[in-house]
């Protein structure tokens, strides 16, 4: 059974319209103007904008250890600078660095059912919030919008290989670099465990950053049940 009472049930998420311009303007989470994030910038860039980012993704999941942190609005430059983050941490700073790169980026905002997390918190599972607020990036690269599950293929080609059971020591960010992260059913008969689509309970739409997601929704967690609880969390990895 998941937990309600530690989500803030009092806001209505009601989707948008969908669209949104993003952008390569630093905010307050990502806060790319830091030296530590143009630094990882410089060493990742290149003139193949996909190929950019798939190297800045390979050197935040070596050099960002992940953990179960929860406080989504962290700026990208202190989650490098702890060496240890959540996945939508680690997703943040790949954000920040695709930016900094003079690589537009904007986010869609998923609602994902609670118990896709079951399997992490075998034993606390009725503390597991009963909808999780996903921020899934999108980078503009050669006049499309290509989502952060599709960096390192399309979803049929990486579908082919095994899926992603949010279990073990690998998460959603170290995954999108193997396998078919599919919140929409595009891999759906396919015979592999990639489509996650039966997880999703809302699509909130686009936003032109994550800021603008959590001001507009919140975080997963209610903001006293978040600094509670994350100085706790964000030091325990999965195992």
């Amino acid at each position: 059974m998941t937990c309600v009472l530690v989500t803030p049930w009092w806001r209505r998420r009601v989707a948008g319209d969908g669209s949104a311009a993003g952008g390569v303007a630093p905010t307050a989470i990502l806060d790319w103007r830091d030296p530590s994030v143009r630094s990882l910038a410089r060493a990742t860039s290149s003139e193949d904008r996909l190929a950019g980012l798939r190297a800045a993704h390979l050197v935040i999941a070596g050099a960002v250890r992940p953990g179960y942190a929860v406080r989504e609005r962290q700026p990208i430059s202190r989650t490098l600078r702890r060496g240890r983050g959540s996945c939508s941490q680690r997703l943040a700073i790949l954000e920040g660095v695709a930016r900094a790169q003079g690589v537009p980026t904007r986010v869609r905002g998923l609602l994902v059912d609670g118990r896709f997390w079951y399997p992490r918190f075998p034993r606390a599972k009725f503390l597991v919030p009963s909808r999780v607020l996903v921020a899934w990036p999108e980078f503009r690269v050669d006049d499309a919008w290509v989502p952060v599950g599709e960096l390192f293929g399309l979803l049929p080609e990486l579908a082919a290989g095994p899926g992603f059971s949010n279990d073990g020591g690998e998460t959603l960010f170290d995954a999108v670099s193997r396998t078919a992260i599919d919140w929409d059913g595009v891999t759906c008969g396919t015979g592999g465990a990639c489509d996650l689509s039966a997880t999703v309970l809302a699509d909130l739409g686009r936003f032109d950053s994550r800021d603008e997601l959590f001001r507009r929704h919140g975080q997963t967690l209610s903001g006293p049940v978040t600094r509670l609880v994350d100085p706790v969390l964000s030091r325990c990895a999965p195992s």
